[in-house]
């Protein structure tokens, strides 16, 4: 695939496709005789991975390193274990601290509903359940 297809495939840029083989946040993507980029099915798992993290939220360093480790070979299977089950508690926090927002977004929101029907706030903004 070329990288315009991958990049209408995945609804990324051909730049963010490009600077993801740049710092390494992929491996080098296979590329033809003359050099172009020819993404082949490996090469597809790791943009889809690639996107997949950031989409999360984690940091391109993480990536980077996850990659770095890859290619160490399975000597590095340790590090890339403890390296992921880093990121899944910190998109745990991230989820918690996520669904706490949205359950007090629903409180006031029901309450402003509340409101709309009745002609009547009955709390204040800045007041706390």
């Amino acid at each position: 695939m070329t990288i315009k297809e991958v990049a209408e495939r995945y609804h990324i840029s051909q730049d963010t496709l490009r600077y993801y083989e740049r710092v390494k946040m992929i491996p080098e993507v296979t590329r033809t005789a003359s050099g172009i980029r020819d993404y082949q099915e490996e090469d597809l798992k790791w943009v889809e991975l690639a996107i997949c993290m950031r989409s999360a939220g984690l940091p391109i360093e993480a990536m980077i390193e996850y990659v770095n480790l890859f290619q160490q070979g399975n000597e590095t299977i340790p590090a890339r274990l403890e390296l992921l089950y880093n990121q899944m508690e910190i998109l745990k926090l991230k989820k918690k601290q996520i669904n706490e927002t949205m359950n007090k977004l629903s409180y006031k929101i029901s309450h402003y509903e509340v409101a709309l029907k009745t002609g009547k706030l009955t709390w204040t903004d800045d007041e706390e359940e």
